[in-house]
């Protein structure tokens, strides 16, 4: 790949803090080295050493935007910030090549006792703007905070909530090409957020490289080409960002004694991953290719058309077997159509005894979105209050099919008050049918209709005098 492609770049990238039990040994590890070297006698260290990257490379394309998921102390921030300039590396090397806008900690950089106005000149001026281009975007930047008068008040009489506005406004609004976001992207109230997702969109369009890391998976998989999962300081994989949300979510919830185990699996499965961008057709799963249908729809069974990022979370006392599709007939099937009613059904058998059980199902996109599900009602089924080890369920879920045309992956889930006995991601797919006399667009179908009404006629021909 030609370096002028390339946005980011890092390669073996590792940051050591140095953590001290006490001040004293601060005070020592400062004093006794240099006492110890005059009288030549061995050193000693009164600290011990946190990694909090080890050795992480990658590289990021122009244009790209990746998302970086981890659990909390995998050393997210800590690349972001090193990758920023704000820290230093202990080794390895960050090359970028653009313009960087940073939004790390909202507001962090504010005088509090400067005005919004005196702080919006500070801050976009550090970011590189000129005071020409400045004062060009100062009424954006205050349109898009939206904070009112409170503009010329010093910003420690300001909410956190507006600090954290003001921040993000004079961020986006510097025309970055490079953006790096550090969990900004839930900010404000759901109006303030969507301008937020509207505005990164938009910048994302314009070419700009955006790496951004959130504890979101819909998110990720929503924003992103790729993704990339850190634990403990290390880089576990990068890949496509449905399947890496996937790995992050079953070492999430995977059990301790599970967990090493389960990182050196997502290792090694990471030359494996599927690395399709998106907006490039998905091609993670076999025999999808969309057939038409010129006469009669068809519902049908295609044993080729399986899930290829089917993600299995470690039982806890209850295992699921059989996921499929049926017809209200109870005749299996994959190929389904529109404005139809179908069950998926699955079994569950319980290997230790629970209590307060559920059961879920949820539908998906092929790039991750969780479209809509349920799961069983408790309060209405007594027999669910307590389950034996040993009992066996089959559980059936009927949907009527509003989807649009494409390919579509269900969930499969058993959980008590605790938490999961057992999860499936992807565990079935199923194909709507294409209707040539469907009228629908996007995803769903809301049965939209359509009226034509004539409000007036005009006469084109002019009287003559």
């Amino acid at each position: 790949m030609s370096s002028d492609n390339i946005a980011i770049k890092v390669t073996n990238l590792s940051k050591c803090y140095q953590i001290y039990d006490s001040p004293h040994d601060r005070l020592k590890q400062f004093v006794m080295p240099r006492l110890r070297r005059v009288v030549k006698t061995s050193q000693k260290q009164y600290f011990h050493e946190f990694w909090a990257l080890n050795d992480v490379s990658f590289e990021i394309k122009k244009g790209e935007t990746v998302g970086i998921i981890g659990c909390n102390g995998s050393g997210k921030s800590t690349l972001l910030q090193v990758i920023c300039g704000t820290l230093s590396p202990t080794d390895g090397v960050v090359e970028t090549n653009g313009r960087i806008a940073a939004l790390l900690e909202l507001g962090s950089g504010f005088n509090p006792e400067f005005t919004g106005r005196e702080n919006i000149q500070m801050n976009a001026s550090i970011l590189g703007l000129s005071n020409k281009e400045i004062e060009e975007r100062f009424d954006d930047i205050t349109d898009f905070a939206d904070i009112g008068d409170f503009i010329e008040q010093p910003v420690k009489t300001y909410s956190s909530g507006m600090v954290v506005r003001l921040a993000f406004a004079v961020a986006i609004n510097v025309d970055p090409e490079i953006l790096i976001i550090d969990e900004a992207l839930s900010v404000g109230d759901e109006l303030f957020q969507r301008k937020c997702f509207s505005r990164i969109e938009a910048i994302k369009n314009n070419g700009a490289t955006i790496l951004f890391v959130s504890h979101s998976g819909h998110t990720i998989v929503e924003l992103c080409d790729r993704a990339i999962l850190m634990d403990a300081g290390d880089k576990l994989s990068i890949g496509s960002p449905k399947i890496i949300v996937g790995n992050y979510q079953n070492l999430l919830y995977a059990p301790a004694d599970k967990q090493n185990e389960i990182r050196e699996k997502i290792r090694a499965s990471n030359e494996l991953i599927n690395t399709t961008t998106k907006g490039v057709k998905d091609t993670s799963h076999k025999g999808q290719a969309l057939t038409e249908y010129d006469n009669e729809l068809l519902e049908s069974f295609d044993p080729n058309l399986k899930s290829s990022s089917t993600i299995e979370y470690e039982s806890r006392g209850a295992l699921i077997e059989s996921p499929k599709v049926l017809t209200l007939d109870g005749e299996q099937v994959n190929n389904i159509i529109r404005g139809k009613t179908y069950c998926y059904t699955y079994t569950v058998n319980f290997t230790k005894s629970s209590s307060n059980v559920q059961f879920g199902m949820a539908i998906k996109t092929t790039s991750g979105i969780i479209l809509g599900g349920t799961r069983s009602n408790t309060s209405d089924q007594k027999e669910l209050s307590y389950i034996k080890s040993g009992t066996c369920y089959r559980i059936s879920f009927y949907f009527r099919c509003t989807l649009n045309q494409g390919t579509y992956y269900l969930n499969a889930g058993v959980a008590n008050l605790e938490g999961f006995l057992h999860r499936m991601v992807d565990v079935a797919v199923f194909r709507v049918i294409p209707d040539s006399i469907g009228f629908s667009t996007g995803t769903v179908d809301f049965s939209g209709n359509f009226e034509l009404k004539l409000m007036e006629t005009i006469d084109s021909e002019q009287p003559s005098d």
